[in-house]
């Protein structure tokens, strides 16, 4: 056996006895294998330890693959029908881009990501992707963004895919083309995750492997043999998303998971790590977390020159070597790597014999596909850990002069001709030079034998992929009825916030027959302010390892409980995981076929702010859910201040076309919002999902308006009617908890100034407007028929005065209905909170914003001596009146 290189930098003091002990464990490698080898220097590594030794841990390996050539699996099937498919596939991938920005088109598309990772989808989709079946229920396949053309070139092959929607790529506004990344939203049949906001994919996998143990655990689902496969190039390593959550995976043994990281080197506009390795920090990071680590860094062509490296020359020099020098290499040709990689002597002397092809053929192990799945076959079958495959690759392989391993390959769009024949005469294609002027899509015939190859594979592993489940069978949901006690009064002296009314529906869903087990409460570390700490031993949190550990407070009524069994899903101080978490759970009937109803309940401020990129995917994802932002609004939370005060997270979710949004005052608004949208999702298998803000601040709930249901859900009902006058009158608006100041106005406007007020709730000012825009459309467009009347504009019909609203949130919330309270020259005033919160009093926080009753009353007076309903002088009397100071500073100015 070759002798092992020295890497201690110190001086040998005793050569002889470190041959004896390196020759010992080269006997004991030989005799006893690589295990044995391992557990003995783990002993001695302990020894050391306790005898005081400080030996630090290294979690770097050499620059070599991890499984060597001679305990590297067999790869099954026939090589030449796989290359020749993947052949055609990476042109399809090429043609389909090029085809796309022929001429001024400039639709854009990327062929180099997929060009270095197409052995990496094949040797999946071949081997290892299963689809779901009734014995299997399939395996989950995150595709990197960017090599989205090479699943729709594999797809075109298989037939799924015709040529006309190949020539669509890029082109989805009539719904016939093919989008230009992973979306689901557009092509709900095929794409199951939305991928290419980098970062995203990666931190959804580990959360969706997660689920799926918690799926399993709970007996929702079977996850025997089911894995989640994520695919990210190294540069995506660089977002905080793509490894904030690896040790979680690691600390929960997620043996579920493997990623697949394209090492290619490269980043949008150059080097991942020129001064460095990419594959040496991201091994070191993973194995850290407690990851099982694969380094697939060389190819097959290389594996006689290192069987002849006695000395360690070679591995020394690959060690040496940095990663902007292996991308020169790539670029260059042999005649370049002999002179520059192959730099002494000795390591001259191992090449001595090759010719500049034969160096130029040694591959990276990311584009060998005996590598690649001997990788795979050990992830598959790894236990305890999940596992990272960092495959080494070419950027651009294939693309020559137009862009292989060059910095500007990632935004290559067009390749030139001689650049098309070296890639058609290197991949063996039948295409003649005048075919490439408009590079043509290829097809194996039927019948053909790669065709038939690719179908019998497919069918052994279940089916196509990448596909989407769209719906399920869907699930009786309990009436309203249901919630009746919330649909009364709470009675006199006795409050609650609507915190407290939430926590109160959740349990009655909890407790239902059909949907209880399909809940799923979601909380990042914030049970106690919400209330909800009672769920703790009574549905206890999952935890897959149980609870191996008395908890401080087991002596209380309500412990903390973990359990392998329990139902709520308690995420720590971690929004994003807490989101990933909930599309997890809220995308569960597609990716598992059981619908599940997941709550997350959040500090509002944190929500949709910190996590709006997911919140976005989970909009693509089609997710089915309730968001909840707690102590919402900018001035329902005491003493917190300027970071925690909501003012505008309506205003985000208001920018997502299938959420959901509604601010309840009441009890019983809530109430009936949350029973409509389990119609919505669960029995009727609506892709929206809901965001509904609750607050901390309690106060007496009336009942429901009888007959008020259908005119909460559309966001506005007309809450209590002034008394007939032929006075001056407003309509007060309002949601949240800044509607009890509206009440109060009203009633100062009628004791101190003869004025009467209708109010309205407006549980969603969204939805309101969302229905005025799509009345006016309709006007636009059919000219000839009567125009439609929106919800805003039939509510304030018959009523006069001008309309004042007022919310906790920033002016532009209410601000949306505009356009439909304005019609016939009403006028409309809006109060809100702009600027940044403060901490105090709530009553001091409202009067800072001005949205408090006073204020409400002032811009009802001011709006009637505009419209010369009152005398203006009225309104200076108010402001004296209420102790309003015309020189206080507007919150909103800086």
């Amino acid at each position: 056996m070759s002798s092992m290189p020295s890497t201690v930098a110190h001086s040998d003091a005793d050569p002889l006895e470190t041959r004896e002990w390196l020759d010992a464990l080269e006997a004991v490698i030989t005799e006893e294998g690589p295990e044995r080898a391992h557990f003995l220097i783990e002993r001695l590594i302990e020894l050391g330890r306790l005898a005081g030794i400080n030996q630090p841990y290294c979690a770097n390996t050499e620059y070599l693959n991890t499984i060597p050539a001679d305990r590297q699996v067999t790869a099954p099937g026939d090589y030449a029908i796989e290359n020749r498919i993947r052949s055609y596939v990476r042109w399809n991938a090429l043609a389909m881009v090029l085809r796309a920005n022929k001429g001024d088109s400039n639709l854009g598309g990327h062929i180099a990501s997929f060009a270095s990772a197409a052995t990496l989808y094949d040797v999946g989709f071949i081997h290892f992707w299963r689809a779901p079946t009734e014995q299997h229920g399939g395996d989950l396949v995150f595709v990197q963004g960017h090599s989205a053309p090479g699943i729709y070139a594999r797809a075109f092959l298989l037939g799924r895919l015709s040529e006309d929607q190949l020539d669509g790529f890029r082109q989805d506004v009539d719904g016939k083309g093919l989008t230009s990344y992973p979306h689901p939203w557009l092509m709900p049949d095929f794409w199951q995750f939305p991928t290419v906001s980098m970062g995203l994919g990666p931190l959804q996998a580990i959360y969706q492997a997660r689920f799926m143990k918690y799926m399993h655990d709970r007996g929702h689902a079977d996850a025997t043999g089911r894995k989640v496969w994520a695919f990210m190039g190294d540069g995506e390593m660089d977002e905080p998303e793509s490894m904030g959550a690896i040790g979680m995976a690691g600390r929960e043994k997620l043996d579920n998971l493997i990623f697949v990281v394209n090492c290619n080197l490269q980043r949008l506009d150059g080097p991942v790590r020129g001064n460095g390795k990419i594959i040496q920090e991201l091994e070191s990071d993973f194995r850290g977390a407690g990851w099982n680590v694969i380094k697939v860094i060389w190819g097959g062509y290389w594996d006689a020159l290192l069987a002849q490296d006695k000395k360690g020359l070679l591995r020394q020099r690959m060690m040496d070597c940095v990663d902007g020098e292996y991308q020169t290499f790539k670029s260059k040709d042999g005649a370049y790597v002999r002179e520059h990689f192959f730099n002494t002597p000795e390591l001259k002397a191992m090449v001595a014999n090759w010719t500049d092809d034969d160096i130029w053929r040694l591959n990276r192990g990311g584009h060998d596909p005996h590598k690649v799945y001997a990788a795979y076959q050990s992830a598959v079958n790894h236990t305890g850990q999940p596992t990272v495959i960092l495959a080494k690759t070419i950027k651009g392989y294939g693309m020559g002069e137009s862009g292989e391993a060059q910095n500007i390959t990632h935004q290559q769009k067009k390749m030139g001709t001689t650049s098309l024949k070296a890639f058609r005469d290197r991949f063996k294609l039948p295409i003649t030079d005048e075919q490439l002027e408009t590079p043509p899509y290829l097809k194996f015939e039927e019948g053909s034998a790669e065709l038939n190859y690719m179908r019998e594979k497919r069918l052994a592993l279940g089916g196509y992929l990448p596909q989407r489940r769209r719906a399920v069978e869907p699930q009786p949901i309990p009436p309203l009825s249901a919630f009746d006690a919330l649909l009364k009064a709470t009675g006199e002296g006795r409050e609650i916030s609507t915190t407290m009314a939430f926590v109160r529906i959740l349990n009655v869903l909890l407790k239902d027959k059909v949907l209880g087990r399909r809940v799923v409460p979601i909380v990042p570390d914030e049970s106690r302010t919400f209330g909800m700490e009672g769920m703790f031993r009574q549905y206890g949190i999952w935890n897959q390892q149980g609870q191996n550990y008395v908890p401080q407070d087991a002596d209380q009524l309500m412990f903390y409980k973990e359990s392998k069994d329990g139902q709520m899903l308690q995420e720590g101080i971690n929004e994003a995981g807490a989101m990933s978490d909930w599309i997890a759970a809220a995308t569960a009937y597609s990716t598992h076929g059981v619908q599940m109803l997941p709550f997350y309940i959040f500090y509002s401020m944190f929500g949709l702010q910190r996590t709006m990129d997911l919140c976005w995917a989970a909009g693509d994802s089609r997710a089915r859910g309730f968001l909840v932002g707690g102590t919402a609004g900018r001035t329902t939370l005491n003493g917190e201040g300027l970071q925690h005060e909501d003012g505008h997270s309506h205003v985000l979710s208001a920018t997502i076309p299938n959420c959901i949004s509604y601010d309840p005052t009441f009890a019983y608004e809530l109430a009936v919002i949350v029973q409509d949208g389990l119609r919505r999702m669960v029995a009727e298998q609506q892709d929206v999902f809901y965001y509904l803000t609750v607050m901390n601040e309690n106060y007496e709930h009336p009942a429901m308006p009888e007959g008020a249901e259908r005119d909460i859900l559309k966001g506005m009902y007309r809450f209590r009617k002034g008394a007939a006058n032929n006075g001056p009158r407003v309509q007060l608006l309002g949601s949240g908890t800044i509607f009890r100041e509206a009440i109060a106005a009203a009633e100062l406007l009628r004791a101190d100034w003869g004025v009467e007020a209708d109010l309205w709730s407006c549980p969603s000012f969204t939805e309101l407007a969302r229905d005025g825009h799509d009345c006016t459309r309709h006007h636009l467009l059919h000219p000839e028929e009567p125009a439609r009347v929106c919800h805003v504009t039939a509510c304030l019909g018959d009523t006069r005065g001008p309309v004042i609203a007022a919310t906790d949130y920033i002016r532009a919330f209410a601000d949306q209905i505009r356009p439909f309270v304005a019609e016939g020259g009403r006028r409309y005033v809006v109060l809100g909170t702009d600027g940044f919160g403060r901490s105090d009093t709530r009553e001091q926080l409202r009067h800072f914003f001005e949205v408090d009753r006073y204020w409400i009353t002032l811009a009802s007076l001011r709006a009637l001596a505009d419209d010369k309903q009152i005398d203006v002088a009225k309104v200076a009397e108010a402001i004296r009146k209420y102790g309003l100071d015309p020189d206080k500073p507007n919150p909103v100015k800086v």
